[in-house]
C-alpha cells in the first residue's frame, strides 16, 4: 500500500507560514507522553525511548513528560535516565494532575491498540487540552474477521489531532469503522527511533560465549500466547489454560521452522547462532524448542543466551549481528532501525502489527505460519539473507531511509499541532 506524504495535508492543520510567525515566539510546548505499557518485553519497553527520540531531534524545544503504563522503576528507570536526563517521569496520582495542569499537550505512543483509552478520555474531560495518537494497531487483537470497533474508541480516536497507525490494515480498519480525526496516516512504530547502546555488556558477553562480530545469526523463539501468568506468577485460570493449550499445540509446528533455519546456516555457512528473547519467557522456549533438538555437530555452533536483558544491551547485540530470524516483531524493528536486517515470522494470535513489514517494503522478509506455502519460505529466505549480506544491507538500508521520512513527516505534523493557538 502507498500512503500519500503527509506534508500535503499540513494545510488541514494550519495556516501555513503565518502560524509559524505566530508561534515563533511562544514558549516551549510541554507534552505529556502516555507510554511504557510493560517491561517484560524489550520491544514494549523500546517505545519509550523511541518516541523520547524522535522528539528529542525533531522537536527539540518540547519539554516531555512521561505518565508510564506501568511502574518502570529500577533497571528501566536508570536506562532511561541515563539516555534521557531531563526527563521527568509522574507516576503518583499527585503527580500526574500537576501534570494534567502543565502540560499542553497529550501523546499517546505505540502499542498493540488504544493502550490508554481510559487516559485520553480523562485528559479530554478535566483539561479539554488536545491529544494525538502515535504508532498503534487497531483494534489490538487479530482475527480472521475484525470486530466492529465499539463507539467509545471511534470517538476517542476521533477527537484526536492525528491517530497515526503503525500498519496499514490498522488505518484501513479505522477508516472503515468511522473514525475521523483530522490526520489518518501511516508512521513508524516509536521503536523505530530506538538509538539505546550498552557496548560494553554486549561484548563482554559475545566474548564470554566466543562470538564474533558480522558471523552470528541471532534467533528468537516465541508461544503463541506470552504466558503472563508464568511470568508474573499468577494462578492460572480458565482463559491462561485455554492459551496454554494452543501454546503447547502449536509450539512444534511454529519453532520447527526456525530450527531447521539454525540447522541450515550452521552447516552450510561459517556462522554461528545466537538464541536469544525479546520477552522473559522466551529463554526456556529456546532451550526447549530449539536448543535442546538440535543435533550435536549443530550445538556447537549455537549459543544459547540464559538470561534477560534491556533493550540497550540487545541493540548493540544486534548490530553486531549478521541478521536476526524472529518470531517476534519488536526486535525486527530494532534491528532495522540500525540497518541490521531482519526476517519476521508472524501468526493469527498476534495483532495486525506485523503487517508493517509489507508496508516499509520488506515483504519478502514476511511470513505468515498459519500458511504452509510461506512456512516453507523461511529456511532458503534465511540462508540468502546471510550469503548476500551486501544485498540484504541494501534491502534494510532502503526500509530504514522510508521509516526516516516518515518520522520526520509526522514529527512536523505534531509539531505543527504543538504550535496552533
Amino acid at each position: 500500500m502507498r500512503f500519500r506524504p503527509l506534508l500535503i495535508r499540513l494545510t488541514a492543520l494550519c495556516c501555513g507560514f503565518l502560524l509559524q510567525t505566530m508561534s515563533a515566539h511562544a514558549a516551549p510546548k510541554h507534552i505529556l507522553l502516555r507510554s511504557a505499557w510493560q517491561v517484560i518485553n524489550i520491544g514494549d519497553i523500546g517505545h519509550t525511548p523511541g518516541i523520547l527520540r524522535l522528539l528529542q531531534e525533531q522537536i527539540p524545544d518540547a519539554e516531555v513528560t512521561l505518565w508510564p503504563g506501568q511502574s518502570i522503576h529500577g533497571p528501566v528507570e536508570e536506562m532511561l535516565r541515563r539516555n534521557f536526563p531531563k526527563l521527568r517521569i509522574v507516576s503518583t496520582p499527585e503527580e500526574v494532575a500537576q501534570a494534567f495542569k502543565e502540560c499542553d499537550f497529550l501523546l499517546h505512543s505505540s502499542g498493540s491498540g488504544l493502550v490508554a483509552k481510559d487516559s485520553l478520555a480523562k485528559w479530554s474531560k478535566e483539561t479539554g487540552k488536545p491529544y494525538g495518537v502515535y504508532g498503534i494497531s487497531l483494534p489490538g487483537a487479530y482475527a480472521e474477521t475484525l470486530p466492529v470497533l465499539d463507539a467509545e474508541t471511534r470517538d476517542i480516536l476521533t477527537r484526536s489531532r492525528f491517530v497515526f497507525f503503525r500498519d496499514s490494515v490498522s488505518l484501513q480498519y479505522a477508516k472503515d469503522n468511522g473514525v475521523a480525526s483530522p490526520v489518518m496516516d501511516f508512521a513508524p512504530d516509536a521503536a523505530f527511533g530506538v538509538a539505546l547502546r550498552n557496548d560494553a555488556a554486549a561484548d563482554k558477553f559475545l566474548a564470554e560465549n566466543h562470538l564474533q562480530p558480522g558471523k552470528y545469526l541471532c534467533v528468537i523463539p516465541r508461544l503463541r500466547f506470552t504466558p503472563m501468568w508464568e511470568i508474573h506468577h499468577r494462578p492460572m485460570n480458565d482463559g491462561s489454560r485455554q492459551r496454554e493449550a494452543v501454546n503447547n499445540a502449536l509450539k512444534e509446528h511454529d519453532n520447527a521452522p526456525l530450527r531447521e533455519a539454525v540447522i541450515a546456516v550452521a552447516r552450510q555457512t561459517d556462522l554461528k547462532v545466537l538464541l536469544c528473547p525479546e520477552d522473559e519467557s522466551q529463554m526456556a522456549v529456546g532451550k526447549e524448542m530449539i536448543f535442546d533438538k538440535l543435533p550435536d555437530d549443530v550445538k556447537a555452533k549455537v549459543v544459547w543466551r540464559e538470561h534477560f536483558w534491556l533493550t540497550d544491551e540487545a541493540v548493540s547485540t544486534y548490530v553486531k549481528s549478521a541478521g536476526l530470524l524472529s518470531l517476534e516483531m519488536h526486535s525486527p524493528i530494532l534491528c532495522i532501525a540500525n540497518v541490521v536486517p531482519a526476517i519476521v515470522c508472524r501468526f493469527k494470535q498476534q495483532t495486525t502489527k506485523g503487517f508493517m513489514w509489507r508496508d516499509i517494503g520488506l515483504k519478502e522478509w514476511l511470513f505468515d505460519m498459519d500458511k504452509p506455502d510461506e512456512v516453507t519460505q523461511i529456511v532458503p529466505t534465511t540462508l540468502a539473507l546471510v550469503t548476500d549480506p551486501a544485498a540484504a544491507k541494501q534491502k534494510t538500508a532502503k526500509a530504514q531511509a522510508f521509516i526516516q521520512q516518515r518520522q520526520r513527516e509526522t514529527m512536523k505534523i505534531l509539531e505543527t499541532v504543538l504550535n496552533q493557538p
